[in-house]
């Protein structure tokens, strides 16, 4: 007797209607995934641990990458349009499309130590709490 006709006869013998199915497939192992060692993916997901993470997340990630990726077009539309101002002297054979052109590099720098803290300091902290919770701890 395979498992799905299991199923079937559970259903009837308990009194309960048979689990809906399409096919083969059963519909109700398709809405609570689970690995081999019993943990619960979806509950995870839908834990408010993990709605915090998530939000901390995106709560950083959004905006800096908008600020950044404005940044990032400003100074290539200012190297398209703005010749005059891109090529006036800083020092030297230095232009303000060098200075600016390094900031980039400043810029990216930053943002990646900043990141790196964000992470330790709010993520980290939720990412270890969610693993105890399941057991699956460093």
């Amino acid at each position: 007797m395979t498992r799905t006709s299991e199923n079937r006869s559970r259903g009837r013998l308990e009194g309960q209607p048979p689990e809906p199915r399409f096919g083969n497939i059963s519909k109700h192992s398709l809405r609570r995934p689970t690995n081999p060692n019993g943990t619960d993916f979806v509950a995870i997901q839908e834990s408010d641990d993990f709605v915090a993470l998530r939000r901390r997340f995106r709560w950083f990630v959004f905006p800096v990458t908008l600020l950044v990726l404005a940044w990032y077009f400003t100074y290539v539309a200012l190297g398209a349009y703005a010749e005059d101002f891109m090529s006036r002297p800083v020092f030297g054979v230095v232009n303000m499309g060098i200075v600016l052109g390094l900031l980039q590099f400043v810029t990216t720098a930053i943002v990646t130590v900043v990141y790196g803290r964000y992470v330790r300091k709010r993520i980290d902290p939720l990412v270890d709490r969610l693993r105890e919770q399941e057991g699956t701890g460093r």
